[in-house]
């Protein structure tokens, strides 16, 4: 389980978060949502282990991100809106690369399999060929290497086609229900935030994410 209690950030004289608090057990995802600037990729970053809050706690499965800090990032996986992959290498070269960095050692019949669950085919491609879909997935499958029991993702499906995002969501579903992941996701696609998450909660005082949301049914929680 994740639970993040007064969890405040700012930059200068900016406050980006205020003493947020939430949790998310395993098997659930959250979505983020926000205008820009709300905070989103900055709450994401902090859970990463990536930047450090002005004050708050965390904990992920008990452990504290205080306490703790090079055991939680072994059970963290971060995707961000950047595709960060070596082009000139082909699928399998940039998952062994990864593998390698990470904390557990995983077969490569592992790792293949784990691109052709999510309908990652093209092993022996070079990234640059492939389509924005197929690099999407490449970032997602790298960022499970490690089997993470956090999974963090921010824009994951963005600039996209639409059977590559629906591919995407199913396989997060799946992977949250079936293996009992704690995933956070942010997405500007409403649609995509509507279907594939438990809960969604809302960054910022814009009320016009407040208003969709009560349209698809949904009650926004506040932040």
């Amino acid at each position: 389980m994740l639970e993040v209690q007064s969890l405040s950030k700012s930059y200068g004289a900016k406050q980006i978060l205020d003493k947020i608090s939430f949790s998310v057990k395993p098997g659930e995802i959250v979505g983020l949502v926000g205008e820009n600037g709300a905070g989103k990729s900055t709450l994401l970053h902090i859970l990463a282990g990536l930047i450090k809050p002005a004050s708050g706690d965390i904990t992920l499965n008990s452990y504290s991100y205080e306490s703790r800090p090079k055991n939680i990032r072994r059970h963290i996986g971060f995707v961000p809106q950047e595709i960060a992959l070596w082009e000139n290498f082909t699928v399998n070269e940039n998952m062994v690369f990864f593998e390698r960095l990470a904390w557990n050692n995983t077969h490569r019949r592992e790792l293949r399999k784990l691109c052709q669950d999510m309908g990652l085919e093209k092993w022996n491609e070079p990234v640059k060929v492939l389509s924005g879909g197929m690099k999407r997935k490449l970032n997602l499958a790298i960022s499970l290497i490690h089997n993470p029991d956090l999974l963090l993702l921010d824009e994951p499906t963005a600039g996209i086609d639409l059977k590559s995002r629906k591919e995407i969501g199913a396989y997060l579903t799946n992977l949250a229900k079936i293996n009992g992941k704690v995933i956070l996701y942010t997405s500007h696609d409403m649609d995509e935030i509507i279907q594939i998450c438990d809960q969604i909660y809302c960054l910022g005082n814009d009320p016009f994410y407040h208003q969709v949301l009560k349209e698809y049914g949904r009650q926004p929680i506040l932040l």
